[in-house]
């Protein structure tokens, strides 16, 4: 039995005819595909919108103007009816780059004339054949980085172009069974309950190991970066993070849906910390800041082998009155 063929089906026509399409052309793909109440949640300086014009003006108009001969590399396709929901809502996610040659500036980024990838992961909530929701989350240092700029101090981990996932499978065109899909959300369901709040009261990596493969692949933002076992997770990403931050809240996710073995969730926040021990080289603070992620793992088994995670970094420094993209002032030579 199909089950998420139409919903699928019209997000990779959005895609196709988004990506064919120039300049005020762009608006008219986005009103032709969206709802009539449509909510666009995006990475600072972006935000939340829910005007289509907007959405084109502000982001999709200035970046392909910057970023010309745009191809959209994805790597991951999957849907699924919502967890967090009782309204049987079905949400199809995509996950890969957006390539293409860096040739005016965006954002005050200044251009290379060579190819950039801009780091991305999207959820939309399909309803009566029309995109309701649209979480669109990218990772702009990322690209600041591909460009010469070190945004950062430094990071724990390390930093490179991101490829997908190891089967390249990820792509399900056709529906995968659903019950690998039970077992994958189970199988994230146990995480968050493990990690969710940090107070297992295990030794980190003990803890990780609960539903972690030995071997698992973290593929982190720019500024934090990518690292591969769960020691080296440990060292590189979990135990600086929770020495960073104290008073974590619970766990809120808007979307949290799986197929076959692949799963994902995004929340608007997904929660607040302060960062009482210092971050990414900035001083302590007792304010408490909201985070904004998608996550996106793949299962093996019955643990979590990989997981692509995007955090508003640029939010999270905002937050502290610190804007990076206010201050740019050139690529470091």
């Amino acid at each position: 039995m199909s089950q998420f063929q139409s919903e699928k089906r019209l997000i990779l026509d959005y895609y196709a005819a988004l990506d064919a399409a120039d300049g005020d052309a762009i608006v008219d793909i986005l009103r032709s595909y969206t709802a009539n109440a449509y909510t666009w949640r995006a990475f600072h300086p972006f935000h939340l919108q829910t005007d289509v014009h907007e959405i084109s003006r502000l982001f999709w108009q200035p970046f392909r103007y910057a970023i010309t001969r745009m191809q959209r590399r994805m790597d991951v396709l999957f849907a699924g009816t919502n967890f967090m929901g009782d309204d049987g809502s079905v949400w199809v996610c995509s996950m890969g780059h957006l390539m293409g040659l860096f040739d005016a500036p965006w954002l005050g980024i200044q251009p290379t004339q060579k190819m950039v990838m801009l780091r991305y992961a999207e959820f939309h909530k399909v309803v009566d054949g029309k995109i309701a929701e649209t979480a669109f989350y990218f990772d702009i240092p990322h690209l600041m980085m591909q460009a010469g700029y070190s945004p950062f101090k430094s990071q724990t981990a390390a930093h490179m172009v991101q490829p997908g996932p190891a089967p390249h499978d990820a792509l399900l065109f056709d529906d995968a069974d659903p019950a690998e899909g039970q077992k994958t959300m189970t199988c994230i369901n146990a995480m968050i309950s493990d990690l969710g709040t940090w107070q297992k009261g295990l030794p980190l990596e003990e803890e990780l190991a609960l539903t972690w493969h030995d071997d698992m692949i973290w593929w982190g933002p720019a500024g934090i970066g990518a690292t591969y076992t769960i020691e080296r997770y440990a060292k590189q990403h979990s135990g600086p993070f929770r020495a960073a931050f104290s008073d974590r809240s619970g766990t809120g996710h808007i979307a949290r849906i799986a197929e076959g073995h692949y799963s994902g969730f995004f929340g608007w926040p997904n929660f607040k910390a302060r960062p009482t021990g210092g971050f990414l080289g900035l001083p302590p603070s007792d304010k408490s800041c909201e985070f904004r992620v998608i996550d996106i793992y793949r299962r093996e088994g019955d643990k979590l082998k990989e997981n692509w995670i995007f955090i508003d970094l640029l939010h999270f420094f905002n937050q502290l009155d610190v804007d990076i993209l206010g201050e740019l002032k050139g690529p470091t030579t």
